[in-house]
């Protein structure tokens, strides 16, 4: 569904203490903008924010940076992450951050062996062949990925698509990453710590299985 331009959303996101401008000013300081030395997870496509919210607020000792394209969108993100940190009594920019960004230009905010876990939840599957090297998966995003992923740093995968699930499988093996632990139904598996998602949601009370894999960059 796409979401109508709304005049008030950039201005509520710029009166946030947790949304970046100008994210690009903080390659190679991200630590100083944390102020910490504590592991940096990044979501791509955070989308409403229920998976970023939860994770951040549960994990204050690792820091979260979540990135969507939509002021309409990232809004709402804000609005569930205050929601979220509300409920624990801390604040959301003790550890999240918020920007507004193009995934094909990522590499523009992070420096080398800046994070240490990458997150890709449901990203749009681009099933004609023409389309698929804008998978999030696709060997062109995982060569900007490894410029800023530490040795050893991790892609969490989640999606519905049995086809790109299998492509991505091939793209992350040959690109130097080894996949440590795979899923073909997520919500009937041994995995735990599952944060569901507004579009898992859905498509599980569609009644399809949910895939997810862990893959580990090694060279």
């Amino acid at each position: 569904m796409r979401l109508r331009k709304k005049a008030w959303a950039r201005p509520e996101l710029e009166s946030s203490k947790f949304f970046l401008t100008d994210p690009e000013t903080r390659k190679d300081k991200w630590h100083e903008e944390f102020k910490n030395d504590n592991p940096i997870y990044l979501e791509l496509g955070c989308g409403k924010g229920n998976f970023v919210s939860v994770k951040g607020a549960e994990n204050k000792d690792i820091n979260y940076v979540a990135i969507d394209i939509k002021d309409e969108v990232l809004v709402l993100a804000k609005r569930q992450i205050e929601k979220e940190f509300e409920k624990v009594n801390r604040k959301p920019e003790e550890n999240v951050r918020l920007m507004a960004k193009q995934i094909a230009f990522i590499e523009e905010v992070f420096d080398k062996n800046e994070v240490d876990r990458i997150y890709i939840n449901f990203c749009n599957p681009w099933p004609k062949k023409k389309h698929n090297k804008r998978r999030l998966t696709h060997t062109n995003f995982l060569n900007k990925y490894k410029t800023f992923l530490k040795l050893n740093g991790e892609i969490w995968f989640k999606t519905d698509d049995d086809e790109l699930f299998r492509d991505s499988q091939e793209y992350l093996t040959q690109n130097g990453f080894d996949i440590k632990y795979i899923t073909y139904d997520l919500h009937e598996s041994n995995f735990t710590g599952n944060v569901e998602t507004e579009h898992e949601r859905m498509f599980t009370e569609m009644g399809i299985k949910i895939k997810c894999l862990i893959a580990q960059y090694n060279r």
